[in-house]
């Protein structure tokens, strides 16, 4: 398989975020569901909607989010809309919540732990996809990123407790670690089968706490902030994300590197490029240095 291409920049602006998009030239046609994560109430590190406000409005993109499967400010349809409008999204941009009516299945093709995955009926609506994530750690993938953000993040309420529980909801905190990143990994392939070549991904490396946006009270970042990064491939932008971690010269980097070993985050990476949602090869391109 060719490597995949990762475009990268040191600049942490809306002027670099506007040219790693351009440098991309991704194919979004139609109807632009851009996925972002709206950061739970009380957490200080989510990426806030103003960095992202020009981009999303330049491609004329809806923002869509799904509910949460546990407790907090963004468990049901009323409490995430008023989410969304305290963080700032609704001032930016149309907001979709995409599972406000109901869920859509999607198969899993030779899934390791999961033959459908469960995502909001709205994501019918859309016709590709601008998926800008929030690399940082999480309490149990280790991290979060494009992988992430395509498989618990599109997925219904009910979805991502199918997700977490590896094809038993009921199992939601309790199912096998390896297999509940592996149930992970099977839901991302069904949303990059679903939109193909329409889907174009973002990684934004900055306030990298170990625990996710999801966490009402979160840990403070220990590691500075490294980049944002983009590619038409998910598995080559996490591994390119977590590879720029360990070769980061800041020690602080250890806080973020230990949640990751010790949930086995790599593990999402390997079980999707064993699925084909990606390529673990990459070449990373700085557009900095053109």
């Amino acid at each position: 398989m060719e490597k995949a291409k990762v475009y990268f920049t040191k600049e942490l602006t809306v002027n670099g975020l506007k040219r790693l998009f351009e440098v991309l030239q991704p194919k979004l046609n139609g109807k632009v569901a851009v996925k972002v994560h709206s950061g739970e109430v009380g957490n200080q590190n989510f990426i806030r909607p103003q960095f992202f406000q020009e981009l999303i409005q330049s491609v004329n993109g809806t923002i869509v989010e799904c509910n949460t499967a546990y407790e907090g400010k963004r468990n049901t349809t009323k409490e995430h809309w008023e989410t969304m409008k305290l963080h700032g999204w609704c001032d930016v941009a149309k907001v979709d919540i995409m599972d406000e009516e109901g869920e859509l299945s999607l198969p899993v093709p030779n899934g390791r732990q999961i033959t459908e995955n469960f995502v909001g009926s709205h994501l019918k609506k859309y016709d590709s996809m601008l998926v800008l994530s929030h690399f940082k750690g999480h309490p149990m993938g280790g991290f979060g990123g494009a992988l992430k953000n395509i498989s618990i993040g599109i997925a219904s309420a009910h979805g991502k407790a199918h997700i977490h529980g590896a094809g038993d909801a009921e199992k939601i905190w309790t199912a096998d670690h390896d297999s509940f990143l592996e149930a992970m990994a099977d839901a991302a392939k069904s949303i990059v089968d679903y939109y193909k070549e329409n889907i174009v991904y973002i990684n934004v490396m900055a306030n990298m706490s170990v625990d996710c946006d999801c966490c009402a009270v979160a840990e403070d970042p220990k590691i500075k902030d490294i980049g944002i990064l983009a590619s038409l491939d998910p598995v080559a932008l996490d591994q390119a994300c977590v590879d720029l971690v360990y070769a980061s010269e800041d020690s602080g980097k250890a806080h973020l590197i230990e949640r990751i070993e010790s949930r086995n985050g790599i593990h999402t990476i390997e079980a999707a490029a064993a699925l084909k949602v990606g390529n673990r090869s990459y070449v990373l391109y700085s557009i900095d240095e053109a």
